[in-house]
């Protein structure tokens, strides 16, 4: 479960390479862009520029190589010509990439054009969020610790936190041990050691935390049709704390633009 100091710095790699797929993002207007043209955009990117992998391109069955998950869409969404992002939008884009066998995960929520201020505010929220379960990890933490701090901080904002989906394990396989929870206690579950590696990923909605998933067998939504917001890092547990992998180059001490 926890990786030797070499393996940490093949994960490291992925993770940077990872950051500049977004920072490409950041740079790119998104209004008026079909999923699909993101999609392969990035996929060009990574394997032309980047030399690596798009590791979820074949996961399960999956034929891209983000996921790209509009308004009410929790997560899973999956790029179509069709899906043209409009004025008013956000969007995750949930993107994995593997350099030198290792993988790295992330994902950010953006905001396309004018987008209304209970919806920013959700995806500022989720994006604090985040950073208040990456703040809990160190060593001797618990995963309840991590999840407490996520979901203490989204329901002292009026928002709900997902749990039919959780953070993992990560390495040399997309999905490791130990399972990550959005929600939890402190003092409990998992006791937290130097060397691990995984995924935090909490996912937020504005009304009931309840979903489902389409007849796609992938697009996941709100039940009742709120609008859901996520971010990713992948992290490890360091002799003093933690390191975020996947740190793209706007984030500063849990601080980024959108």
């Amino acid at each position: 479960m926890t990786k030797q100091p070499e393996e940490l710095l093949l994960l490291a790699e992925s993770g940077r390479l990872l950051a500049s797929v977004f920072t490409l993002l950041d740079r790119t207007p998104l209004e008026g862009r079909s999923t699909l043209e993101i999609n392969d955009m990035v996929e060009r990117f990574i394997v032309d520029e980047l030399q690596a992998r798009p590791a979820s391109k074949g996961q399960y069955g999956y034929g891209f190589v983000l996921n790209s998950s509009i308004n009410e869409v929790v997560c899973h969404g999956i790029p179509s010509p069709s899906d043209v992002l409009r004025n008013g939008d956000i969007v995750n884009l949930d993107i994995t990439l593997e350099k030198n066998g290792y993988i790295a995960d992330s994902s950010k929520t953006y905001l396309v054009g004018e987008v209304n201020p209970a919806a920013r505010r959700l995806v500022e929220t989720t994006q604090e969020a985040l950073w208040q379960g990456i703040r809990a990890v160190r060593p001797g933490a618990t995963l309840g610790d991590i999840g407490w701090a996520i979901e203490r901080h989204a329901k002292r904002n009026g928002y709900s936190v997902v749990r039919d989906f959780c953070g993992h394990g990560i390495g040399r396989e997309m999905h490791e041990e130990p399972e990550v929870l959005h929600y939890g206690k402190p003092g409990t579950g998992l006791m937290l050691r130097e060397g691990m590696v995984f995924t935090i990923e909490p996912m937020l909605n504005r009304g009931r935390r309840s979903v489902r998933t389409e007849d796609d067998g992938w697009t996941v939504v709100t039940r009742d049709g709120s609008l859901s917001a996520q971010f990713e890092h992948t992290v490890a547990v360091t002799a003093s704390g933690v390191d975020v992998l996947t740190l793209r180059p706007d984030e500063v001490q849990g601080s980024a633009s959108l």
